[in-house]
């Protein structure tokens, strides 16, 4: 019974690897560039996940551990607006850039409110 070539290596003469891995001088044209292209690949992938930046604040008190506001109830207005998308120029404070952050990445991200009761 002779072994059928996977479709990927239909272009190939079979057989391509002889016993104990030897290639022929005259296949190293062809078997070469699809081991430098899936070894490409392999590294561009990797390279891709290493990088990849999953933080939500990018700019914001990026010098200590945590970022960490306090507020008394009772200082507060009568109606404030807390950002929620780390995009504020006025962080805490909402100033709407959440707008544009969910209509460039098609969040759905809005402030937190607090309304004081009467």
């Amino acid at each position: 019974m002779s072994a059928r070539p996977l479709p990927m290596f239909a272009l190939l003469r079979w057989p391509v690897i002889s016993a104990g891995f030897r290639i022929p001088k005259g296949r190293l044209t062809t078997v070469f560039p699809l081991g430098a292209t899936v070894a490409f690949r392999t590294i561009l992938s990797g390279k891709n996940t290493e990088e990849k930046d999953d933080r939500i604040n990018k700019t914001i008190d990026k010098d200590v551990s945590k970022v960490v506001h306090n507020f008394n109830v009772e200082d507060l207005g009568s109606k404030v607006a807390f950002c929620r998308c780390w995009k504020s120029k006025k962080f805490p404070y909402c100033d709407g850039s959440h707008g544009l952050h969910n209509r460039m990445t098609g969040d759905n991200v809005g402030p937190l409110i607090i309304i004081k009761k009467a």
